[in-house]
This record gives C-alpha cells, structure tokens and sequence, in this order.
C-alpha cells in the first residue's frame, strides 16, 4: 500500500486528508496522480495544477520519482513564508 497525504490548502480542495492505495501499477509519482484522478475525476483540476510538490518519506522528490509499497507520498501547494 501507498499512504498518500494533502497538505495545506490542496487537503481543504479535495476534502480529503489522506488515503492509502494498493501499489499495484504505480510506481511513480505521475502514475499515482494519474490514479487519483482517474478515481476522484473531480480532483483533476487540483492535481494537474503544475504547481505542486511532492515528498516520498520526507524527501522531496519530481513526478519522476520512484514509488514502492510502504511509501508515504506527500502532495501540497508551494509554500510562501512571510
């Protein structure tokens, strides 16, 4: 399973906190958005933003990145400091 988790302003536009997903066909972060997606239609506009960041176990990482079963994704908007 892949533990998926929204941060910040993304989680309150999905309505959603979390979610697990079997690993399956995914292994990489494209193809992870790419099943949210096809599973939540209604995220599309969210998650094709081309703004997003991404973490695998705390480290970040592009859409490129691999992804194994046990991994924590972490998808959120780019975050100012001010």
């Amino acid at each position: 399973m892949i533990k998926v988790v929204f941060f910040a302003s993304l989680r309150e536009q999905l309505s959603c906190s979390e979610l697990s997903l079997p690993q399956e066909s995914i292994t990489n972060i494209e193809q992870l958005k790419q099943k949210l997606i096809a599973d939540n239609p209604q995220w599309q506009s969210d998650l094709e933003s081309g703004t997003l960041l991404y973490a695998i176990n705390q480290t970040m990482v592009d859409e490129q990145h691999t992804v194994i079963s046990g991994d924590e994704v972490a998808i959120f908007p780019p975050v100012t400091g001010g």
